[in-house]
């Protein structure tokens, strides 16, 4: 068949090769006879070729070789799945001859237009690499330009291979690593537990123990760790370690135990303990799913269950069901989740287990109570006289597990329970168990003065079996011989020599040893030693109750959630987790910076033109209905005087014009360099209202008699100054350019209020020298996370003052300072000004710093309102209502108040929102709605503000804001600036 000429039948036979591959058969013989279909021109038996040959090609490298070149001729099909199992084909065969062939295909893979060639090119990457590791630093650029990428569908596979092939360059991830935690939600499942284990490995590098400032230390260590915590700065959350928790969180909410699983680690491992709990509802969910992924969720749950899991104490109740394996792990989950409020439940639960017929679950049953016994005080009573009720049990085993817990437990108060040691005596007939037996015999002789007549007698009949029993009761019969000699040695004399001399020949060398030491130290002689005086304090000595541990202690230095976590042991390409940061690594590298070039600044122009003018648009009109007025009079006058003035107003317009333009060529210069943030997609435009003052100018004239020189200048000025028909054609423009910028959504826009001035350094306090400072509201060019904070230095000394700078900056945990240039001097009398930026981290905490002089060193703090933590964005109506829809909830802050008398039209509205904070206009098509828009500076949480009015005075005012905090601080600010 796969030699017909008809398709159909080739088809056919390709089909039931392929599904005898699907059912494990091997078809490694029809390599020669499907090999040479790869050329077949339907695309259905090429694909399914393909397949086969993925299968073989590693296995029949030969032959694989020899169709090569049809290999490469796929690669450059118009059909994506062609070129895509090309790639794959010639990925699989493992051969160093071909390896510039492979680099090459993967390179131009990488830049195919079809995301899923893509993700195969990110598939061969780890291939080539195990082939020939000397490729690295080729594939790296590779995987540098796919993890660029912004398609779900290659997201998983680039950060694979990048954990295959240089997990170490962690440079490669700072730029991508916003948009991977944006894309997270969007990737398929398999690609979501590869990226989150990645970011749990690089959070751990980059940002600090969220847990720093908690505490799992006892009164005591605290008490010695009180300075170094007094020094230690207060932990604030980077703004990106939110980002990761918050866009993981909705994925435990998967259908894939996986990634719910993945999703669970990282929050253990990253997130405030007092955030991990959102875990425990997932995990109880997946309790219900395959038994293999049940045993993996309770390997994690036992590590994890300290409490939260308490409100689903019943899911992790027993079935009868259960293999043992899951019946162990839920025991050791309830064991850890039992306290004082619920011991009774537990306890009651555990009665019902020890009936079981699986004896190893009735075993781990009564360790599990021996350990609720050892960690909850008020029920070791109880718990002791269950375990001797079992005592009397049919079954030898639970007898003989309940003598060992009973044994452990009788060591934390034996003065109590000398009934107990007696009743388990008269056991040591019955039981054969010897690990049971063993913890009998050294029970009794422990504590022999609390028995002092059953001991000699139980040694009696242990010397009688002495020679029947195993290794471990011998030596316990041999250390009470011992012990009972130093306590009693009138009754038990000829005893412990007889046990002695019968050890003394045992087959076990440990035994003979034993026996020997023994001897010597017990029973003195000239030759011993002196040793023997402190016999009784070396077998006498009081001994430390024993700590009932768990078997699955001691995991916690592997990863939650990985394959070595569940066998306890390190399996084969375990990755560690890196330990936290001492200090906070420079938050800085995450930001990315491209250059948008050639933004037309007359569109700049007009676009501030229409939307920061219309504040002011009433006023204008009333300015334009007196001109008018004004024009109309000035007409009855003299003709000569209205050429005169003519000719002075048309001089004056052709210097104002040559002004406006020379300063639009300078915006131009300024504009064409200026750096813009990739990470928050804003495009910065800086204020260039300055082109619009001829326009103005020219509308505030009266009109004038036409001059013919003039004539063509009057009509291009009153072509631009038509805004209504121009403007939304420049907007529309503006757009249409931007949408060609990657990812351009808004743009942030400057406004022009005016800045509150604040007082650093008073004259008094300066010694002459005084210092204000303001929030310049314009981007600090060295770092645009900063604020700009300008300082003004007035030296109202009589002598100069020299070498202003700044020294010993204390700043909150986060916030970073770009120092201003040092001022080499500063005259008596004189005034200078100096900029400086301040990365406030997104809080209101104030920046401390010294400021010095040649003579002198002064404390100073610059702390900032909230509303100068923003950022100005351009947004449109319906992205505004689309971004205020996404933020509703506990994102959303709503007041009503009471505007003041003078602050009840738009204008006075507009000018205090954006005096209080630093927002933009947005456009509304209501007249009774003011709405605003910005970011924060440090994070780019959006902040949305909305002021309607209603009758007599009445406003809701509605802010809408990421950052909660944030919000209920702007609220505040806005409130007091529309009410007072």
């Amino acid at each position: 068949m796969l030699d017909s000429n008809k398709d159909s039948l080739k088809l056919e036979a390709m089909k039931r090769i392929v599904a005898m591959i699907a059912r494990g058969k091997n078809t490694s013989d029809l390599f020669p006879a499907v090999v040479k279909n790869v050329a077949c021109k339907n695309i259905e038996v090429k694909k399914l070729v393909y397949v086969y040959l993925v299968r073989y090609a590693e296995e029949q490298q030969d032959l694989a070789l020899l169709s090569i070149s049809t290999f490469q001729r796929g690669l450059k099909d118009p059909n994506q799945l062609i070129r895509a199992s090309a790639l794959r084909v010639l990925s699989s065969i493992r051969v160093t001859i071909i390896v510039p062939i492979m680099m090459l295909a993967i390179k131009e893979a990488a830049s195919d237009m079809s995301p899923y060639v893509r993700k195969t090119a990110a598939h061969a990457i780890p291939k080539l690499y195990s082939l020939d590791p000397e490729q690295k630093d080729q594939l790296i650029e590779v995987i540098e330009k796919l993890l660029a990428d912004k398609t779900t569908l290659v997201a998983g596979s680039v950060v694979m291979a990048f954990e295959e092939v240089c997990p170490e360059r962690i440079d490669l991830i700072h730029k991508n690593y916003r948009k991977l935690c944006n894309l997270l939600i969007d990737v398929e499942e398999w690609g979501q537990v590869v990226i989150i284990n990645m970011l749990t490995r690089y959070a751990r590098t980059q940002f600090l123990n969220p847990n720093m400032n908690g505490s799992d230390k006892t009164f005591y260590d605290k008490k010695a760790e009180a300075p170094a915590m007094a020094k230690r700065k207060p932990y604030v959350m980077d703004p990106d370690h939110r980002l990761l928790l918050r866009n993981t969180k909705p994925l435990l909410q998967s259908r894939n135990a996986a990634v719910v699983m993945a999703v669970a680690q990282l929050y253990f491992h990253l997130a405030p303990k007092a955030e991990v709990g959102v875990i425990a509802k997932a995990l109880v969910r997946l309790l219900r799913s395959h038994r293999f992924t049940e045993v993996f969720v309770l390997s994690s749950c036992r590590y994890v269950s300290q409490g939260m899991f308490e409100p689903y104490l019943k899911s992790f109740y027993i079935r009868s069901t259960d293999p043992t394996q899951i019946k162990v792990l839920k025991l050791e989950v309830l064991t850890n989740l039992a306290n004082e409020t619920n011991i009774s439940t537990i306890l009651r639960e555990f009665q019902t287990y020890i009936k079981s017929m699986d004896k190893d679950f009735v075993a781990a049953t009564i360790q599990a109570i021996g350990r609720c016994a050892t960690n909850i005080g008020e029920v070791r009573d109880t718990c002791l006289n269950g375990l001797v009720q079992l005592l009397s049990n049919r079954d030898e085993l639970v007898v003989a597990e309940s003598v060992v817990v009973i044994k452990k437990l009788l060591q934390m108060q034996p003065e109590k329970h000398s009934d107990i040691i007696k009743h388990m005596a008269k056991l040591t007939d019955n039981i054969q168990v010897p690990m049971a037996r063993a913890s009998i015999l050294w029970l009794i002789g422990e504590y022999c003065e609390h028995v002092p007549k059953i001991a000699p007698d139980v040694l009696r009949k242990m010397a009688k079996s002495f020679t029947n029993e195993e290794d471990i009761v011998k030596l316990q019969i041999i250390n009470l011989a011992a012990k009972l000699y130093l306590t009693n040695s009138k009754q038990t004399k000829l005893l412990t020599q007889y046990v002695l001399n019968l050890a003394k020949y045992d087959q076990n060398y440990d035994i003979r040893d034993r026996a020997r030491f023994i001897r010597q130290l017990i029973v003195p002689t000239e030759k011993s030693g002196a040793l023997s005086k402190y016999a009784k304090k070396l077998f006498l000595a009081l001994k430390p109750a024993p700590v009932l541990e768990s078997p699955f202690k001691d995991r916690d230095h592997f990863q939650l959630g990985s394959l070595s976590h569940l066998l306890n042991a390190k399996a084969g390409g375990y990755q560690e987790l890196p330990d936290w940061p001492e200090a906070a690594p420079d938050p800085s590298v995450r930001n990315f910076y491209c250059t948008v070039e050639s933004v037309p600044s007359v569109i700049i122009n007009f676009l501030n033109f229409a939307f920061f003018s219309s504040e002011q648009s009433s006023e204008e009109e009333e300015r334009k209905h007196e001109r008018k007025s004004k024009q109309r009079k000035s007409e009855s006058e003299s003709e000569s005087d209205e050429e005169e003035d003519s000719e002075s107003e048309s001089s004056q317009t052709e210097s104002e014009d040559s002004e406006s333009e020379a300063e639009v060529k300078k915006k131009k210069k300024v504009l064409k360099k200026t750096h813009f943030k990739h990470s928050n997609m804003n495009i910065c435009m800086y204020s260039c209202q300055c082109s619009f003052i001829s326009f103005q100018a020219a509308e505030s004239k009266p009109p004038s008699k036409p001059v013919k020189k003039d004539n063509k200048k009057e009509k291009k000025e009153m072509s631009l100054l038509d805004l209504d028909d121009c403007k939304l054609f420049f907007l529309n423009l503006f757009f249409k350019l931007s949408a060609l910028k990657e990812n351009t959504k808004v743009m942030t826009i400057s406004p022009s209020s005016a800045l509150k001035s604040y007082e650093m350094l008073h004259r008094i306090t300066g010694e002459g020298l005084s210092v204000e400072y303001c929030f310049s509201r314009q981007p600090f060019s060295p770092d645009a996370n900063m604020v700009a904070v300008q300082m003004q230095f007035t030296n109202n000394a009589t002598s100069d003052t020299k070498n202003l700078h700044m020294e010993d900056v204390k700043l909150q945990s986060g916030m970073r300072v770009k120092e201003f240039p040092e001022i080499e001097l500063l005259p008596a009398g004189e005034m200078v000004t100096a900029v400086m930026g301040i990365d406030f981290c997104d809080s209101t905490q104030a920046a401390n710093f010294q400021l010095c002089t040649h003579t002198r060193k002064f404390f100073v703090s610059i702390q900032p309102p909230v509303g100068e933590l923003m950022r100005p964005v351009f947004l449109t109506e319906n992205e505004f209502k689309k971004e205020q829809g996404q933020l509703m909830g506990m994102n959303e802050i709503t007041e009503k108040i009471t505007l003041d008398v003078k602050c009840r039209n738009e204008h006075s509205i507009v000018q205090r929102v954006i005096t209080a904070a630093n927002l933009s206009r947005v456009p509304c098509g209501s007249d009774k709605e003011c709405r605003f828009a910005g970011r924060t500076v440090t994070s780019s949480s959006l902040v949305l503000v909305t002021v309607a009015t209603k009758e007599e005075g009445a406003a809701k005012l509605t802010i809408n804001c990421e950052k909660m905090v944030i919000g209920t601080m702007l609220v505040k600010d806005i409130l007091l600036a529309l009410t007072q």
